[in-house]
């Protein structure tokens, strides 16, 4: 009985996991170099995205899903985003402040 319920801990660890390890890969560190609220754009420059085939850090234009984001950061904010594909090109769905 006790080799039952190892082994089914062991497979329910196994499947989440590697959720677990996705999110934390989804977020990528950044720093704010400047923010357009009017044109509801961000400039960030940051580390290599791979999941949307960006293998080297850079500095690039983005636009912001919502632009409530933009109030809350400034130019020099180190931050940590999520960016995403889509049928208008790239926009980044969340950003936060990184401590």
């Amino acid at each position: 009985m006790n080799t039952s319920r190892l082994a089914a801990a062991i497979v329910a660890l196994s499947i989440a996991m590697p959720s677990a390890s996705f999110a934390q890969d989804a977020m990528i560190n950044g720093e704010v170099k400047k923010v357009d609220e009017a044109a509801k754009k961000i400039t960030l420059k940051h580390g290599p995205i791979k999941r949307l085939g960006m293998d080297e850090g850079m500095t690039m234009v983005f636009r912001v899903q919502d632009p409530a984001m933009l109030k809350q950061v400034k130019a020099g904010d180190k931050v940590q985003f999520v960016a995403e594909r889509g049928n208008d090109g790239i926009a980044i769905t969340k950003i936060q402040k990184s401590k």
